[in-house]
């Protein structure tokens, strides 16, 4: 694709869902916020706990302010679910989300911003399998990764290399489109946010270099993973149901609000 003339964003939505990470939230805010600040922009960070079911929103509620704002709870519902909850909240005409933990260097929030504007595009993912990032990523995972992506390449024809990566910014338009049809809450929403902007039309989609290092407890392919890949498995098989058989999708089927807090709010508790 050829290179738009670059525009330049207004405020920018950092969404991060976070689930039991009372021991590294703050740090990882803090960390964020530090990459944001160099950036030529406003911006806003939605901190969403996805399910009170440690410290994690005690740890993190004494430090919101007009930049931070602090949503939560009670039962945890999925990362999908939480990334779809911060972006009702966001004001941003760019939004995006970064997972907590810090596997993920936040440094990569501006690498993305830059190619966003520069490309003037609808989506922008960071990619494991870019040219120019830095993965420290075990040989086991990375067949796992390898082969998930030659399924989803054959599923729906999607053309980028990495889905999976916790790591996404989204024009303001194509969040409002897509987030009322989407039903995937947990192992399989990078997937169906991206399937279901493609269909929509939202086809400048490009990939971004990252920094990641993975941590890992245990063995690499534990009785949790198999569970997750098994899971995912079958979130993408539904994705691809309703995509090309049952047609869910179909603009047809939804009134597009004018705002995202026009859309309907349904989670049980918020912290503004």
């Amino acid at each position: 694709m050829q290179r738009k003339s670059s525009y330049s964003v207004k405020l920018l939505s950092v969404i991060v869902p976070a689930y039991k990470q009372g021991k590294t939230i703050v740090r990882d805010i803090k960390n964020i916020q530090k990459e944001l600040e160099k950036l030529d922009c406003h911006y806003e960070i939605i901190v969403v706990v996805d399910g009170l079911v440690d410290n994690t929103l005690k740890k993190i509620l004494p430090y919101k302010s007009s930049r931070i704002k602090i949503l939560a709870y009670h039962k945890n519902e999925g990362k999908g679910h939480a990334i779809r909850y911060g972006m009702l909240h966001a004001k941003g005409d760019v939004i995006g989300f970064i997972d907590a933990g810090m596997e993920l260097n936040p440094k990569g929030l501006a690498i993305l911003l830059s190619d966003f504007q520069k490309y003037h595009a609808d989506i922008v993912i960071g990619s494991k399998r870019h040219p120019q990032s830095r993965v420290v990523y075990p040989f086991k995972r990375r067949v796992i990764s390898y082969l998930s992506q030659k399924f989803i390449k054959l599923l729906f024809g999607l053309d980028v290399t990495d889905t999976q990566v916790g790591l996404k910014f989204f024009r303001r338009s194509v969040v409002r489109k897509v987030l009322p049809r989407l039903l995937v809450k947990q192992f399989a929403f990078d997937v169906e946010i991206l399937v279901v902007a493609r269909y929509l039309g939202y086809t400048r989609i490009y990939e971004a270099p990252i920094e990641l290092t993975h941590t890992f407890e245990g063995s690499l392919i534990s009785h949790s993973m198999v569970k997750s890949l098994y899971n995912t498995f079958w979130d993408t098989c539904a994705v691809f149901y309703r995509l090309k058989m049952k047609h869910y999708y179909d603009q047809k089927r939804y009134k597009h609000p004018k705002s995202l807090s026009r859309i309907k709010v349904t989670v049980s508790q918020n912290h503004p």
